[in-house]
């Protein structure tokens, strides 16, 4: 999987993390993997990858409130991440042509706002709704 929003790859020890990981997984120790993933987003909590395996991991065995809480965890980290990136320069012109740009190009409103959300956080809202609707069945 490709992760756009990094443009660092993983560190030695998160890719070996990484790796266990996957490795628990494939013989299926989805608690010890569910501990390793955990951990990989303690330390890097922009990791989409082990984002994705921990809900995969949940959703699997029905653990629809953990799901949920990795979850609204993940889609605060990367809102987080993409609102850093998004900050526009301080000059008015600089803003004021930004925005113009955004307009013009159907990814803003008029007000500014933006129109489309980056991936995967649709995904993940989507999903969320989802799982908030199991929890109350």
């Amino acid at each position: 999987m490709k992760l756009a929003h990094k443009n660092l790859k993983h560190d030695g020890d998160s890719e070996a993390l990484l790796s266990k990981a996957k490795q628990l997984e494939k013989q299926g120790a989805a608690e010890k993997a569910t501990a390793l993933y955990e951990k990989i987003t303690r330390k890097d909590p922009f990791d989409e990858y082990a984002y994705n395996r921990l809900m995969i991991i949940h959703r699997k065995n029905k653990e629809y409130k953990k799901e949920k809480a990795v979850l609204d965890a993940a889609i605060k980290a990367l809102q987080q991440l993409y609102s850093d990136s998004l900050r526009l320069p301080a000059t008015p012109r600089i803003k004021t042509l930004s925005k113009q740009i955004l307009e013009a190009t159907g990814l803003a409103d008029k007000s500014g706002n933006l129109l489309y959300e980056r991936e995967p956080l649709h995904r993940w809202k989507t999903r969320r709704e989802l799982v908030i609707k199991k929890i109350k069945k």
